[in-house]
Formats: structure tokens, C-alpha cells, sequence
């Protein structure tokens, strides 16, 4: 049986996914924080007969441990793996660290996309077509911050938002280079505007924004029009990049896979000590840079 797992699959994007790979008979885990939201996913499949194929499990994939305790939760539970859906994200319009010492935008939406998206590869390569799609944000052409990472200095939610995403970029960009032999096809994917939960904390200004976006966005089902066919008819090359459906080229200065290797050093070194002080975090950074 053909197998998805989504993280961020309690809602918009990531629950519609869920939705579509139930009706085809995948397996389908969902990982969100919400364990009623989980549990009405499972229920629901359970009452139209489809109970045995939905499974949801509960993590905070801001966390390191909740992550690394997750990949081994997801190889038990399938032990091949068709398709990895990264969606989770999380605004704050103020900056704020994890008990591990990570700002927490780019925990959850680049550490935790770099920790399952390395840590699924063997399983992945169990599957005879095996993809990664990584809802975004490619297109940005804003700077890698290299000597500020984790935005220590002038944070701003959506900047950091948009920072993540390229962040993201140079994920896809050097996942390849990591797995040589790997047949992982990896997709990143910017849904434009979609209409969705748009969960977070934000201060009065970005939460009147949020509120315009949600009129004017497209609905869920726009934007899952627009995601299926780069599933079901991915690109053959390992990289592959779209803004709304629009396949984008990623043979620039954008997905450089030189940057992709800087990144994956960095990080590497930063997940080896996640408890590490703000202070050695700083030093960490600039080591980088001077490299």
C-alpha cells in the first residue's frame, strides 16, 4: 500500500492533502499539535470505512527531541514511505526561543524540515517513486542572513517568515548532494495566497493584514489544483521548484547547491549541541561566515 506523511496535516493545505491521499487509498499519517483535530481526522476515516489507512500523531516539531522521536515513530509505523509533505508553520510577530535555544521560526519551519527530510531519506528510497514536497516559499530572492540565522538582530514575523523560505531553497538545493544515490525527487512548492487558518501569533497590524489576506486568498481546493499535478507528474530531476503551479528554474544563485553545503555544515553544527547558549550560537554563526 502506497504510504504520505504530512506534517501540518491538521489543517488547510496539509489536512486537504490528507484528504485527497485517504480517497486513494495511501496510508496517510497527519502530525500536528492539535490532538482533537488528529482525532476527528482518524474518527472521520474510521466512520467511511477508511480507519486502518488514517493515523495521526502528535508533535511539537519546533522541538529536536519531538522530531528525532517522531522519525523513528514514522519508520515503525511505515516502513516504506511514498511521500513526505512538509507544511507546518507557525508566525510570531515577536521573537521567541525554544527550550533548545532556536528561534522559533526557523526551528519549525526550516530545523524541523531539515531533520525529516534527512532522517526519511532511507525510507523514502524504500518506495519505487519516491518525493518530497516542501511548502515553502521559493521564488523569494531576499539574502541568506549568514551571520544572523536565527535574527537576533531586527526581527520581524514576516521577514522571518521569508527568510525561512530561502532558508528552505538551499535545503532542497543541497539535499541532493547529500544523497548521491538517493532517487528522491525534491519539490518546493510556494501556494501563493491560500486562504487557510493562517495560525500564529501576530500584534493588532499583521493580524489586519492576516484578515485582507483571508478575503482575497484562493480557496484550499485552488491551491491543492495546483499542487497535484506536480505530485502526480513530478519533474525527473531531483530538484524542481514552483510558484503556483508555475514551474520556476532553479539552475541560479537562488538554489546554489555551494550554499546548500554551507547551510547543511552550519546546521549540522548547531543540532550537534541544540542546548547551545544564544553567545556560542552567535560565535557558531559568525565562524560560518568567515568561512
Amino acid at each position: 500500500m502506497s504510504s504520505i506523511a504530512i506534517t501540518g496535516g491538521n489543517d488547510g493545505i496539509g489536512r486537504a492533502l490528507a484528504e485527497v491521499y485517504l480517497n486513494r487509498g495511501y496510508e496517510v499519517l497527519i502530525i500536528g499539535r492539535n490532538e482533537r483535530k488528529g482525532r476527528d481526522f482518524v474518527d472521520a476515516a474510521r466512520r467511511r470505512g477508511a480507519g486502518d489507512r488514517a493515523h495521526f500523531a502528535r508533535a511539537d516539531l519546533s522541538l529536536v527531541r519531538e522530531n528525532t522521536d517522531l522519525l523513528e515513530r514514522i519508520k515503525d509505523l511505515l516502513p516504506t514511505l511514498d511521500i513526505l509533505v512538509l507544511c507546518a508553520r507557525y508566525h510570531r510577530s515577536t521573537r521567541t526561543e525554544t527550550p533548545d535555544g532556536f528561534e522559533s521560526n526557523f526551528a519549525l519551519f526550516y530545523l524541523s524540515r531539515f531533520l525529516l527530510s534527512h532522517g526519511l531519506a532511507e525510507t523514502l528510497d524504500q518506495s519505487e517513486r519516491p518525493l518530497i514536497l516542501n511548502v515553502a516559499g521559493p521564488g523569494g530572492t531576499g539574502d541568506i542572513w549568514w551571520s544572523d540565522l536565527q535574527l537576533r538582530h531586527g526581527y520581524l514575523g514576516t521577514g522571518a517568515l521569508g527568510h525561512g523560505g530561502r532558508l528552505n531553497d538551499l535545503l532542497g538545493a543541497g539535499f541532493a548532494d547529500q544523497h548521491t544515490n538517493s532517487r528522491i525527487k525534491y519539490i518546493l512548492f510556494h501556494p501563493g495566497v491560500v486562504s487557510t487558518s493562517f495560525s500564529g501569533e501576530y500584534d493588532a497590524a499583521t493580524a489586519a493584514q492576516v484578515a485582507g489576506l483571508k478575503n482575497f486568498g484562493k480557496s484550499i481546493d485552488q491551491s491543492i489544483g495546483q499542487i497535484l499535478p506536480c505530485l502526480d507528474s513530478p519533474p525527473t530531476e531531483r530538484l524542481s521548484a514552483f510558484v503556483e503551479g508555475r514551474r520556476i528554474p532553479v539552475n541560479n544563485q537562488l538554489f546554489d547547491p555551494r550554499a546548500g553545503a554551507r547551510l547543511h555544515q552550519l546546521t549540522t553544527r548547531l543540532l550537534a549541541s541544540p542546548t547551545t547558549s544564544p553567545e556560542v550560537a552567535r560565535h557558531q554563526d559568525r565562524s560560518v561566515d568567515a568561512g
